[in-house]
């Protein structure tokens, strides 16, 4: 195939990083036994990171950011895809040590990819993306640990962004009375219209956390970590159970053994990255039965490909709600 296809590239400099909008052609794509004409892309947190250069996220250079995307496939030499089948991929990597999805063109190892499960656009794939899969792997470990909606009440962090709003969706519609945390008391209605049961203010878990204190959650989805997570495993229910799946505040943990040892707590951390492809399928699967499609396009916006690097400023700076899909021009 020939011609030239926009990408934006991250290229290293002597002063850190240069994210540049281009034209490239199939000769910088990297190594692949499939090709993906890019329909739909995603903006996520550590899309916004690689994108800033607010952390080390990007560890090749040049590459093509963006870590997840769906599309359809031109050209494949991998046993299980076929030109025209549609496809999605998160993590592996790509955007990270291997160009990813702000481009027109992707060229991958066809072991990265899952078939875009019926139902699904390749738009309503990436208003789900890493985020809302994320989430659903996050809802899977509560689930797999025995929490049912008579458990008891589930806290979601960082309520009204990617991961929070799609896991309050999804909560919600398997009957659990959801409590949704955030520092933007502007998105309360937002976060109720997602079925959220209550809202409460992200600073009461702000402060350093006590080695115990009242149990409060049959179990939680933190995107946290830092204070917020400490505070949260203090607060959970005798045998509950925390899922961990970022660290927006700290890396660090802050906490006591006192939950795990005295109240069995347990803690799940939950890598969307290098998961294996049964897991993924299986939530894919999932978000296809238990997600509600009007709900998602609710919490969803389109921004276009030239406004990227604006839009990666404002979800680092937490202001961006619920899922941001770019439409890769043609």
């Amino acid at each position: 195939m020939s011609g030239t296809f926009p990408a934006y590239l991250i290229s290293k400099t002597d002063s850190g990083q240069l994210t540049e909008l281009k034209e490239i052609s199939m000769d910088n794509l990297m190594d692949g036994d499939v090709t993906v004409k890019v329909d739909y892309s995603a903006l996520n947190y550590k899309d916004g990171l690689a994108l800033t250069g607010k952390a080390p996220v990007v560890r090749r250079f040049p590459l093509v950011p963006g870590i997840d995307f769906a599309g359809s496939v031109i050209s494949s030499d991998h046993a299980e895809f076929q030109p025209g089948d549609r496809v999605v991929l998160n993590g592996f990597g790509v955007g990270e040590v291997h160009s990813g999805g702000f481009a027109g063109m992707a060229r991958v190892n066809g072991d990265w990819l899952v078939s875009l499960p019926q139902g699904f656009t390749t738009r309503q794939a990436m208003a789900v993306g890493t985020a809302g899969y994320t989430a659903m792997l996050c809802v899977m470990a509560l689930e797999q640990h025995g929490l049912t909606p008579e458990s008891g009440e589930i806290l979601v962090t960082g309520a009204a962004g990617g991961v929070g709003s799609v896991a309050v969706s999804l909560l919600s519609h398997l009957g659990f009375q959801v409590i949704g945390a955030t520092g933007r008391p502007a998105e309360r209605d937002y976060l109720l219209s997602l079925g959220a049961k209550e809202i409460i203010d992200r600073k009461e878990f702000s402060g350093k956390a006590r080695p115990l204190s009242k149990e409060r959650w049959a179990g939680a989805i933190d995107v946290a970590g830092g204070n917020t997570l400490a505070n949260l495993l203090s607060q959970i229910n005798y045998g509950g159970a925390v899922a961990a799946c970022g660290l927006a505040d700290s890396m660090d943990l802050p906490a006591s053994v006192a939950p795990f040892i005295l109240r069995g707590v347990t803690l799940y951390g939950i890598d969307s990255v290098m998961a294996p492809l049964e897991k993924r399928r299986q939530a894919w699967d999932r978000l296809g039965k238990d997600l509600d499609l009007d709900l998602l396009e609710a919490m969803t916006v389109e921004t276009r490909f030239e406004d990227l690097p604006k839009a990666a400023e404002e979800i680092v700076a937490g202001r961006v709600r619920g899922r941001t899909v770019i439409k890769i021009p043609d």
